[in-house]
């Protein structure tokens, strides 16, 4: 695990640093204020987009915790901590919840060090790893230290796969978690996607290229693909302020706004 003083990477943007900008944070540098601002100046409605992100983790995680019984979760592409965090969430739930946190960035390892682990109820661990690296996470001694791996885990993928632009190893990495997972499991993701927008967003996309981030969005159809072999559950693959929103407030964004599908999945 990194000690979180090196490979800080201030040259370039990253999404957890850019996000955490968007949301009123303080934790990131010029080059994720400039990609952000350079994204809102070509669509407004970024933050908006991204608060419905938030909104919709903090809604999945309740429901995970409340309607499905899931105690424990594997959290991957966490992002700078933004309150209330998942474990906060769940645990208000269920007190006992077990929560592991994955990031590639320095910055989150160290607020993920000070913050999520002052939890007082259940547990939190933390793993300083890639997505893209599914072996390093699930073999990580937090990982099997911290979650039952015979018992149902919530897999959170909350904006994160858009930052591998190639399809089939995006969906090569979401599928080998997925696999190790018991039946019972679920998967909760949110995905990016210019089906509403594209040309705002090809503008967007450019802008974090421009700084040196990734973002891939997917079609309807293709995002539709990280649920293979899962139960979906209702109200199915949609627009992420539309997934059970907690009010009617929710379903008046416009749709053009909203640049991510939402979904919940069992695994059988």
């Amino acid at each position: 695990m990194s000690d979180g003083t090196q490979d800080l990477r201030t040259d370039v943007a990253h999404g957890a640093r850019i996000y955490d900008y968007i949301l009123g944070g303080k934790d990131n540098y010029a080059v994720d204020r400039a990609a952000a601002e350079a994204s809102q100046q070509v669509w407004p409605a970024l933050p908006v987009h991204m608060r419905a992100n938030r909104e919709f983790m903090h809604r999945a995680g309740r429901y995970l915790a409340t309607e499905c019984g899931i105690d424990q979760f594997l959290d991957i592409g966490t992002g700078i901590p933004t309150r209330p965090n998942l474990h906060e969430v769940v645990q208000a739930v269920e007190p006992d919840a077990r929560i592991v946190y994955t990031d590639n960035d320095p910055i989150v390892l160290a607020h993920a060090r000070a913050l999520m682990s002052r939890s007082g109820q259940g547990a939190t661990a933390y793993v300083d790893a890639d997505l893209r690296d599914p072996d390093t996470i699930l073999s990580s001694r937090e990982f099997r230290e911290t979650l039952d791996a015979k018992r149902p885990i919530g897999l959170m993928l909350i904006a994160v796969v858009h930052f591998i632009e190639d399809d089939d190893e995006a969906l090569d990495v979401v599928r080998r978690i997925v696999d190790v997972l018991p039946s019972g499991s679920y998967v909760a993701a949110t995905i990016a996607t210019d089906d509403y927008a594209p040309e705002l967003l090809a503008e967007v996309r450019r802008a974090y290229r421009e700084h040196g981030e990734t973002l891939k969005f997917r079609t309807h159809d293709k995002a539709l693909r990280f649920f293979d072999g899962l139960d979906i559950v209702d109200p199915g693959l949609v627009q992420m302020h539309k997934w059970r929103p907690d009010d009617l407030e929710h379903l008046k964004i416009p749709e053009a706004d909203i640049a991510m599908y939402a979904a919940i999945a069992r695994k059988p």
